[in-house]
C-alpha cells in the first residue's frame, strides 16, 4: 500500500515545502488533510501524478489552516471530518459526513472518532497486510490515546504524520514503523528509533 506525502514542511527536490500536512492513500483513493495552501496542494499533486478528480473522499484530521486550507481546491467530493467543526467545513462545495465516535468508514478503513478535549482529533486507521496503518494529523490528543483508540481495531504496524513535538517515546516502542511528518520532533525520534524511523517529505512515497 502507497501512502504518497503530498504536503509537509520538508521536501524533496523539485517539490514545494510549507507548513502543513497531506497524504495520499493510493489504494484508496483518499486523501487525509489538504495542508494549508490550494496552490502548493495541487503544485504537488501534479508533479507526484495524482489526479485531482479521482479522489474519491477526504479525511480532515482537525480544524486547524495547516490541515484544512487547500480543501477548496477539491468539489463535490465526500469530507469526512469530527462533528465539532463540520459547520466549518459546509460552506465548501463538498459533502460533509459529521464524525463524533469511532466507526468503519470504507472497507478496511477506520476513524477513531473525534478525540480529545482542547482541540478535538481524528485520526485513520488503514488494514494493512502487516498490521494497522495509522495516519495523524497534528496528534494534538497525545499519541499514547491515539495509539490506545486505534489499537481496538487491530495491531498497529505503522503510525505516519504529525506527532506535534512528541517526546514520549515508549507510547509508541512497540511500533515497528514509525513516519514522523509535519511538526514531529523528527531528529530526536530518529536518533531514538534508528531505521524504524523513516523520512517524512513532500513528494515522497512511503510504501508499506
Amino acid at each position: 500500500m502507497k501512502f504518497r506525502i503530498v504536503y509537509d514542511n520538508e521536501a524533496l527536490k523539485g517539490y514545494k515545502k510549507d507548513w502543513g500536512f497531506s497524504c495520499f492513500i493510493e489504494e484508496k483513493r483518499i486523501l487525509f488533510d489538504t495542508g494549508a495552501r490550494k496552490k502548493i496542494l495541487l503544485e504537488n499533486m501534479k508533479r507526484m501524478g495524482i489526479d485531482i478528480k479521482k479522489i474519491d473522499a477526504v479525511v480532515l484530521s482537525h480544524n486547524h489552516w495547516d490541515h484544512i486550507g487547500g480543501l477548496p481546491a477539491l468539489k463535490n467530493v465526500d469530507v469526512y471530518v469530527p462533528k465539532s467543526f463540520s459547520h466549518v467545513i459546509k460552506k465548501y462545495d463538498v459533502i460533509v459526513h459529521e464524525i463524533s465516535g469511532a466507526e468503519k468508514i470504507f472497507d478496511g478503513v477506520f476513524t477513531t472518532g473525534e478525540i480529545g478535549t482542547t482541540i478535538k482529533e481524528q485520526s485513520l486507521i488503514i488494514k494493512g497486510s502487516k498490521g494497522n496503518i495509522v495516519l495523524t494529523g497534528c496528534a494534538h490528543p497525545g499519541l499514547g490515546e491515539i495509539v490506545k483508540k486505534a489499537s481496538n481495531f487491530g495491531r498497529i504496524y505503522a503510525i505516519i504524520g504529525g506527532f506535534h513535538g512528541f517526546d514520549d517515546m515508549e507510547a509508541i516502542a512497540d511500533i515497528p514503523f514509525i513516519a514522523p511528518c509535519h511538526c514531529s520532533t523528527h531528529k530526536k525520534m530518529r536518533k531514538f528509533f534508528g531505521e524504524r524511523c523513516m523520512e517524512c517529505k513532500a513528494g515522497k512515497t512511503i510504501e508499506i
